[in-house]
């Protein structure tokens, strides 16, 4: 149980990137908020580093490449895309589009890793798929409500969930597994280089005036999200299976999405609610197989 409680809070702290971002990008620039947000929480992950006695392992130069190909789309991708998005859709609606991250994985696994499909996966693809254009109000023919605007910031929270999902695939390709603590502790440290570098040439962070909340805003994504909510989860993960723990990502769009009622006041429309019930549907139907006897349990 104690498991469960850490994996559940964590994916509620993923959630809330998604009202925090909604904050941010009335702010800040994106770049600029994100370096901002890797330099409060480097420090933190530095300490953890030294009060656990973290070994740091030997880098070959084809896993460094990997790393900072993870850090450029994870890291930082899928910061930067998603607090440009938040600044043109919904936070309710974005974080339906962040619940797809699991199906998107697979479908890149598919893709990217030559794994082969199955029925089910495919009809996950397309349940989620149609969470999406349900969520974000797609009506026949093609229109969306809200405009081009608002299918900018959908394309845009969609390609941050997508460079999540190769930050994902990149690990597997790693020739030595590198833990938990000090692989965060690397992306929070290439990820400032890469974000300050693009905020010190596109955005002169020098010259923007930063307001209080989207300041306030940082220090909550830096602190809460990226190092307790990475604390959270791998100390539940480290009790439960990996296949418990995975089922816990569908509680990222109902924080999202409750949150974003809670905290920014957005109305929750029906077609929300009807999109975020197909997506964890589908999530749900990658996670949980049926025995021969007709029981179903986790994978």
């Amino acid at each position: 149980m104690v498991g469960y409680l850490y994996c559940a809070l964590a994916m509620v702290t993923v959630g809330s990137t998604v009202v925090a971002s909604k904050v941010i990008a009335a702010g800040l620039p994106p770049f600029t908020a994100t370096a901002l947000r890797f330099m409060v929480a480097l420090p933190v992950f530095l300490v953890l580093c030294w009060l656990l006695r973290t070994r740091w392992p030997r880098i070959g130069r084809r896993d460094a490449a990997l790393l900072l190909l993870q850090a450029g789309a994870g890291s930082v991708g899928y910061t930067v895309l998603l607090i440009s998005g938040m600044s043109l859709t919904s936070a309710a609606t974005a974080g339906v589009l962040v619940g797809t991250l699991p199906i998107v994985t697979a479908a890149f696994a598919v893709l990217g890793l030559g794994e082969r499909p199955t029925m089910r996966l495919l009809g996950a693809i397309a349940l989620a798929a149609i969470g999406v254009m349900v969520a974000s109000g797609v009506r026949w023919p093609v229109a969306v409500e809200g405009g081009a605007g608002q299918l900018l910031g959908m394309a845009l929270v969609l390609a941050a969930v997508a460079c999540e999902s190769f930050f994902i695939l990149l690990n597997k390709r790693l020739r030595a597994p590198i833990a938990a603590l000090p692989l965060s502790t690397l992306m929070c440290a290439l990820g400032l280089l890469l974000a300050g570098g693009a905020s010190l040439a596109i955005e002169r962070p020098w010259q923007v005036s930063v307001s209080a909340p989207a300041l306030q805003a940082v220090l909550y994504y830096a602190l809460v999200p990226t190092v307790l909510g990475f604390v959270l989860w791998y100390a539940g993960a480290a009790r439960i299976s990996g296949a418990q723990a995975a089922l816990f990502t569908a509680l990222s769009p109902v924080s999202a999405t409750l949150l974003a009622s809670i905290i920014l006041h957005e109305a929750i429309t029906p077609s929300q609610l009807a999109g975020m019930a197909c997506v964890l549907a589908a999530v749900a139907s990658l996670a949980w197989k049926r025995t021969p006897y007709g029981r179903v349990e986790p994978l």
